[in-house]
């Protein structure tokens, strides 16, 4: 496993100084990249807390899990990153989507893919210094980056995903974990990076994965209610009959407001036999054999979405996790 990469997805739902230890502890246990949630109206705000968890840190690389191009202009976007960049060369990476809570919870609807795609073309001109097109006019960063920012797409659906294969540097892949669930991605990747001329192998792939480790406790329940929104994305393959049926149901549930909140009613829907296909939850030995088999399916980097049992914390399950690493 030494040539696999391990990130972690920190969500900013505690004070910033809690948010800081949780950094600090992430890099000590070895994981080299932090993703820092960006939903204003659930979460504190996503770069305040990525700024104090740089400062507080040295070697491990941030990026948003994720931002959009609808709340955040791309030209604050290109500020922001540029800014960080400067203090940090090299540790910065931009994670961006169509816009899931954050959008959801104020009322508006996700990008569609041309303005998406539009927006990203947008941030990388200003990047490089050079003038970008709006419809308002022409616009130029006055303190472009000095390095490059690499930008990392998050995609479910099969058509995001074909899009992350010809533009993306990164993809944050929201599947699930199965191996066949992977595989339906990877193929959708292949054929967007085939028609723009470029090899699978130019994407790092980010497989985005809630977690819970316990030796003692139910860790399937403590990662139901993530489960329920990965559930609930476009998925580049088609969901047997009884996956399909829970969807239904999680579509009547789904509160945005309690995104991935381990009490949502939502999550009760979820049951454990769908959590083993889009999550990574039990002992320290099951995570591992989890791992083991991840690393087979062509992934560069597992990133985990921390959570617990009741009783338990988040800071507990980084750390076990950290063992199912080595």
């Amino acid at each position: 496993m030494s040539t696999f990469e391990f990130g972690v997805g920190l969500f900013p739902t505690e004070p910033l100084q809690k948010m800081i230890h949780l950094a600090k502890v992430s890099e000590e246990a070895g994981f080299t990249y932090i993703w820092v949630g960006d939903s204003d109206l659930i979460w504190r705000e996503a770069y305040d807390n990525m700024t104090a968890m740089m400062l507080n840190t040295t070697k491990v690389k941030f990026g948003t899990g994720v931002t959009n191009p609808l709340t955040r202009h791309p030209s604050v976007l290109a500020s922001a990153y540029a800014t960080l960049e400067e203090y940090a060369p090299g540790r910065m990476i931009v994670g961006i989507g169509l816009g899931d809570s954050s959008v959801e919870t104020m009322g508006l609807k996700p990008s569609t893919l041309a303005n998406f795609e539009n927006a990203l073309a947008q941030m990388r001109e200003l990047f490089a210094g050079k003038e970008a097109e709006l419809p308002s006019g022409k616009i130029h960063l006055l303190h472009p980056c000095k390095g490059k920012v690499p930008i990392y797409i998050a995609a479910s659906g099969p058509k995001m995903l074909e899009l992350s294969g010809r533009i993306a540097d990164g993809i944050i892949v929201l599947v699930g974990v199965a191996d066949e669930y992977i595989a339906h991605a990877k193929e959708k990747i292949a054929a967007g990076a085939k028609a723009a001329g470029r090899k699978l192998a130019d994407i790092n792939l980010v497989l985005w994965v809630p977690c819970a480790v316990s030796d003692t406790a139910p860790a399937k329940d403590a990662v139901k209610a993530h489960v329920a929104r990965v559930v609930a994305h476009p998925l580049p393959y088609v969901l047997d009959p009884n996956e399909q049926k829970v969807l239904e149901e999680i579509r009547k549930t789904y509160d945005y407001y309690h995104h991935m909140d381990q009490q949502a009613n939502h999550a009760e829907v979820i049951p454990d036999w769908l959590v083993d296909k889009f999550a990574i939850a039990g002992t320290v030995d099951q995570c591992r054999a989890q791992i083991e088999r991840i690393e087979k399916t062509g992934i560069q980097q597992i990133a985990i979405i921390p959570y617990s049992p009741p009783g338990g914390s988040r800071e507990e399950t980084i750390r076990g996790f950290a063992k199912a690493m080595s």
